[in-house]
């Protein structure tokens, strides 16, 4: 086997990008503090070619060098807005038609593996804050709640990583 060199690969430009058809998925980051995780979120939905991010709270907003340092211009090609609250966020989603997810774990909660979705659904999923998760005002917003089942000793995993896992499954349901 021989890697592909970055030209084999045939990547969007950031026009076609922005032309193109983009996964009916929204991201909401709610108070991430950490501008790598952010610049990593932006990177994984420039991958996977999802609608747009919502900045909410404290998140940070392009441009910031330590965004782009994971980003890679991810910041540059994904549409983002910011909302002071994502509760705001949620608010302003639900109203233009989009099924909420908060990715926490409540009572009740969907499993990741079970997820179902519908085509011409729209969907958007809110991660939260590095330490203390989504807000309980934002959980109590959205439509539904999903978990990633873990089984070791930790109850939590990278907000990042956790973006990844779950926009890839979306990406699975929504792109069949």
């Amino acid at each position: 086997m021989r890697k592909l060199r970055t030209i084999e690969m045939q990547r969007l430009t950031l026009e076609e990008f922005k032309a193109s058809e983009k996964l009916p998925l929204v991201v909401v980051l709610d108070d991430v503090r950490s501008l790598y995780n952010v610049g990593s979120v932006f990177r994984t939905c420039d991958a996977f070619r999802v609608e747009a991010v919502c900045l909410c709270g404290i998140t940070a907003c392009p441009p910031h060098p330590e965004i782009h340092k994971t980003a890679l211009g991810g910041e540059d090609s994904v549409a983002w807005r910011y909302y002071a609250t994502a509760v705001e966020a949620v608010e302003a989603l639900r109203d233009e038609g989009y099924y909420v997810y908060a990715i926490e774990q409540v009572e009740g909660s969907t499993k990741l593996q079970d997820l179902r979705t519908t085509d011409g659904e729209r969907y958007a999923v809110v991660f939260g804050n590095e330490v203390k998760g989504v807000h309980q005002e934002v959980v109590d917003r959205c439509d539904n709640c999903l978990e990633i089942p873990q089984h070791g000793t930790k109850h939590s995993m990278n907000v990042s990583v956790t973006a990844g896992i779950v926009i890839w499954e979306f990406s699975k349901l929504l792109s069949k």
